[in-house]
């Protein structure tokens, strides 16, 4: 299969099905680099086989790109062989080129250390058991947890085991056919700048992955399984968050197949809550997410409450929680009145965000344990209600930040951890404390279940709960408009989208004129009725905001970093005076809501 004239052949192969435009010009780059160069030679077998049997379509999915890092680290769909794909190549890649840098950063060749978690995804463990041994060859110390275990518990692991590095195997919420790595810096946080970009340089230029046989690493103590000692001490520091207060509430909960149960419940019952029940269908441990609707474990999609809303009211809940396949992000659903056997409805991320935030400034407050050196910190796409109840606390927010949990994780350590208070994104993301750096689904579970508890114990539902924020600051609605575009013509139609939106951007959405246009790729600022522009003071990345005339009301457009999607963030506000009655003002917003997002998809349509 490796002789030079099978390889001609296939080479051959390769470039008339481009000139028969069967493939694209870059997958014909990749394919050649994988079929001619010795670092790829494992998996030149394969791909011939792939060449011979004209898969071309299969070919083109796998290498017309190379998988990159973005907000959440290396993911994408499993596939055998690729430069677009999951696979033991470019896991490897990812683990070898993140060794070669921290020993290249700390300058040093022993007493390293790295902690390693997985998920319930095919081939997590798999995954998880090459990179130890990668970076157990390249001289690290592996600390292991050796069970489905959450990403916030990597996170903590990092720092509580004082690791270099640390690497979680998950795809988080993406479809089964997914999986990844996402790779933490020793402050527990995802790498950020300029950390980030060199290990990628050497991703990409990595030639030889050296691995050391797994179980001779575990044989030998250079892979240390601490599954026990974390949960411990993640346990003891994840419920010091608590706030004290009612434990009387039945919460219904759901792990989506996912890594959940083993973090959010015994948390739960650490706290003081005795009813906490899983939501049995969801329970079991699998990759294949059976039983959620399109197999997909997102709790930001409300089709996965359906049915455990229904045993909700049968059964007298006061609370659903929902977490992701890592459980680093939660969704919730609760009865929008008193009446637990009546109707019921979820939170958005921002939502959630909104709330949390109040509960635990008002907690805070009360305890007499806030000043204005505190603070809560949010994205820029993230809503700005949190901005305005932190400011009636007289708590500043941290709030110029790209898309991401780690620029999160940058503030709290540059502004220092004793003043942090809360971190929220609109993404159903959200941290209090200080014992990790990254969102986690169990605390965030605990604080609503804390929140669920006080207010069955006022007789105040949730719903009136946030309707009382609104009424103080306004009444708020977001909305998350996802236009999937997959494969290379995606890419290009994301690319020739953001520039639009940067060059020729919509004269008015919803019948109200754009304003302006910030650009925090050019950091600039341009007037659209003078095109005048000005410095835009803040971070720099892929996204633009437009500010339409009427305040608080704004569309935030950037490209995903993990998916081959182009995300649009709509923004809208009435004043408090504007929001009497709320009943009334809710309706208006979602008019407008509804304008946005037809004028927003009409011009991606016709600029895509």
């Amino acid at each position: 299969m490796n002789s030079p004239e099978i390889l001609q052949a296939a080479l051959a192969a390769v470039d008339q099905a481009a000139c028969d435009g069967s493939i694209s010009a870059t997958a014909v780059e990749n394919i050649r680099a994988w079929l001619t160069e010795p670092r790829y030679g494992k998996y030149r077998e394969e791909l011939i086989c792939h060449i011979t049997d004209g898969k071309w379509q299969a070919l083109d999915d796998a290498f017309w790109t190379i998988i990159p890092f973005g907000t959440g680290g290396r993911r994408g769909r499993m596939y055998p062989i690729g430069s677009n794909a999951i696979n033991d190549r470019t896991i490897g890649e990812s683990a070898q080129g993140l060794a070669n840098y921290v020993r290249h950063y700390t300058n040093r060749t022993s007493g390293l250390s790295c902690a390693i978690a997985y998920d319930t995804r095919h081939r997590s463990r798999h995954f998880t058991e090459l990179c130890a041994g990668i970076m157990v060859a390249a001289g690290f110390k592996v600390y292991l947890l050796d069970d489905y275990r959450a990403t916030p518990q990597l996170s903590f692991a990092v720092r509580h085991k004082q690791c270099d590095c640390g690497i979680m195997v998950t795809a988080s919420h993406n479809p089964p056919s997914d999986n990844a790595v996402k790779v933490y810096w020793s402050s527990g946080a995802q790498v950020l700048p300029p950390h980030d970009q060199a290990i990628i340089d050497r991703v990409m230029s990595c030639q030889e992955i050296i691995a050391v046989p797994f179980a001779e690493a575990l044989a030998d103590g250079r892979v240390e399984v601490v599954t026990d000692e974390i949960d411990q001490a993640y346990f003891e520091a994840a419920s010091a968050c608590a706030f004290e207060g009612p434990r009387d509430a039945r919460i219904l909960y759901t792990p989506l197949h996912g890594v959940g149960s083993a973090a959010v419940v015994p948390l739960l019952k650490r706290d003081g809550f005795q009813q906490v029940v899983i939501y049995e269908p969801h329970r079991e441990p699998s990759g294949d997410f059976p039983n959620v609707p399109g197999h997909v474990s997102n709790p930001e999609n409300k089709a996965v409450f359906d049915e455990p809303i229904k045993m909700a009211q049968e059964q007298n809940f006061d609370l659903i929680l929902a977490t992701d396949p890592d459980c680093d992000r939660i969704g919730c659903a609760a009865p929008i009145g008193m009446d637990r056997s009546g109707p019921w409805t979820t939170f958005t991320g921002n939502e959630i965000g909104s709330i949390l935030t109040e509960f635990v400034l008002s907690q805070r407050s009360k305890e007499g344990t806030l000043s204005a050196d505190h603070y809560i910190v949010k994205t820029l796409v993230t809503t700005e209600l949190t901005r305005r109840i932190a400011e009636s606390y007289g708590v500043r927010c941290e709030g110029d930040l790209l898309v991401g949990f780690k620029h999160i994780a940058s503030v709290i350590d540059r502004e220092g951890p004793d003043h942090f208070v809360f971190g929220t994104e609109e993404s159903h993301g959200y941290l209090v404390g200080q014992y990790c750096r990254d969102k986690d689904g169990a605390v965030a579970s605990m604080l609503m279940s804390e929140l669920a508890a006080d207010l069955k114990q006022k007789n105040q539902s949730m719903h009136q709960y946030l309707g009382q924020l609104y009424q103080k600051h306004g009444c708020h609605r977001e909305e998350l408009i996802n236009l999937v575009m997959e494969g290379s013509e995606g890419m290009a139609a994301i690319k020739r989208l953001m520039q639009a939106f940067r060059d020729n951007p919509p004269e008015s959405l919803a019948g109200i004129p754009v304003s302006q246009i910030r650009d925090y790729q050019a950091n600039t600022v341009t007037d659209t009725k003078t095109d005048a522009q000005s410095t835009l003071v803040g971070p720099t990345g892929n996204l633009v905001i437009m500010d339409l005339e009427q305040e608080g009301n704004y569309v935030a457009v950037r490209p995903s970093g993990t998916e081959p999607k182009i995300k649009l963030y709509v923004f809208t506000r009435l004043t408090p005076a504007e929001s009497k009655p709320l009943e009334k003002a809710s309706e208006v917003l979602g008019l407008r809501m509804q304008e946005l997002e037809r004028d927003v998809r009409e011009y991606a349509a016709r600029n895509a």
